[in-house]
């Protein structure tokens, strides 16, 4: 039934952003904080992605070699397909719509949305955290109990003393961005695989495309487990990423989000899965480093989303003070971490409330039809002056 639901709202979604690109593909678009390409794509990149992205690959691809399910293409082109190209469409539909729609039908702002909104987020953004601590012991295999607690509980207070201040959020996303592109330096040096050894590598993400329809629909359970994660930060991405857009034309903002972040992504799986062909261990000194970047990855992201829903809910730095602002939020996102870890709370439930999220806004859509239409006439305006 779940995966029923998903198939459905994927359909819906992807053929949404289509009609978008085909039908207003050439209007401007333009948040109210507008950065350079390459200041967006650092903000898209490393705000959309997470510790998963670092950690998950390695333990990964011996799953899908194994699983019957997945035999249809190599574990690289599986993996690539869990996290690049077409699973980047949710977040430009949800980017489209908090830069073009919502300014001007302010659904986000009636008590329902914006309550249940929240909760996703913050939702979300705990099971960022919470998937660090599960994966810890794979690349630190001495940690212990506590210092896992620790260490998930000193990065959670980072990413809210960072949330504090506006300025940070440009700093960390560069930051983020150059020590991934390090990490991915180092690993592949330390692997002497080389140029031809990379590329032979990178040359299996090509059985993603080969076989893309494969990766619209949930394959699997795991795979649906995925999609509904991807489902679950789409919103939220969306309203966030969008203040920074700038100023780029719709197909131009599709291609960006379909395309520029893929490229990183597809670099860093080629050189994992090397090891992996090579049954090559991580040298201790780099599981350490791929385990800080881990962090810096979740710094960035919670610290975005903390920003996000406390602004949403006036639980503002300013209004209530620094002190009791980091207090605040860092014992609800804490004790949110811990409930993935002690009860039965799943991302899939998460992300089948942000399905219920789309649903009521399509259904508000077409109930405030007159405005709508108003927003779609006008980019259809907008479209034919551009033509001539």
């Amino acid at each position: 039934m779940l995966n029923a639901i998903l198939s459905v709202a994927i359909l819906v979604t992807f053929s949404t952003s289509i009609v978008i690109v085909l039908g207003w593909g050439g209007k401007r678009v333009e948040g109210p904080i507008p950065l350079s390409l390459f200041g967006f794509m650092a903000l898209l990149f490393t705000a959309g992605l997470d510790v998963g992205l670092i950690m998950l690959p390695l333990t990964e691809f011996p799953v899908y070699a194994r699983e019957p399910v997945y035999a249809f293409a190599n574990p690289l082109a599986i993996a690539f397909g869990s996290w690049g190209f077409l699973v980047w469409g949710f977040y430009f539909l949800s980017t489209f719509y908090f830069v073009a729609v919502e300014p001007r039908v302010r659904l986000f702002e009636l008590p329902q949305v914006k309550m249940v909104n929240n909760v996703v987020i913050i939702g979300t953004s705990a099971f960022t955290a919470h998937l660090l601590w599960q994966n810890l012991p794979f690349y630190v295999p001495d940690i212990g109990q506590v210092s896992r607690y620790g260490v998930v509980a000193l990065t959670v207070l980072m990413s809210v003393l960072t949330s504090t201040h506006i300025r940070y959020v440009r700093v960390l996303s560069v930051w983020s961005m150059w020590t991934f592109g390090a990490l991915v330096a180092a690993m592949w040096l330390a692997s002497g695989m080389g140029a031809s050894g990379f590329l032979a590598s990178a040359a299996n993400i090509g059985g993603y495309f080969t076989n893309l329809p494969h990766f619209v629909l949930p394959m699997s359970d795991y795979h649906a487990f995925y999609l509904f994660w991807w489902f679950s930060w789409s919103i939220m991405i969306g309203q966030f990423v969008s203040r920074f857009v700038g100023g780029m034309r719709t197909w131009q903002l599709a291609a960006a989000m379909l395309v520029i972040p893929s490229i990183p992504i597809a670099a860093w799986f080629s050189v994992l899965y090397f090891y992996y062909r090579k049954s090559a261990p991580v040298h201790p000194v780099l599981g350490v480093a791929m385990v800080v970047v881990g962090i810096v990855f979740v710094v960035n992201s919670l610290d975005s989303l903390t920003r996000l829903y406390s602004d949403n809910l006036g639980l503002t730095a300013r209004r209530m003070g620094e002190g009791s602002y980091v207090a605040t939020h860092w014992t609800l996102m804490y004790a949110l971490v811990l409930a993935f870890q002690f009860t039965p709370l799943k991302i899939e439930w998460i992300g089948l409330v942000v399905i219920g999220i789309y649903a009521a806004i399509y259904v508000l859509l077409l109930r405030r039809w007159r405005a709508f239409a108003g927003i779609a006439s006008q980019f259809g305006s907008q479209e034919q002056e551009i033509t001539r």
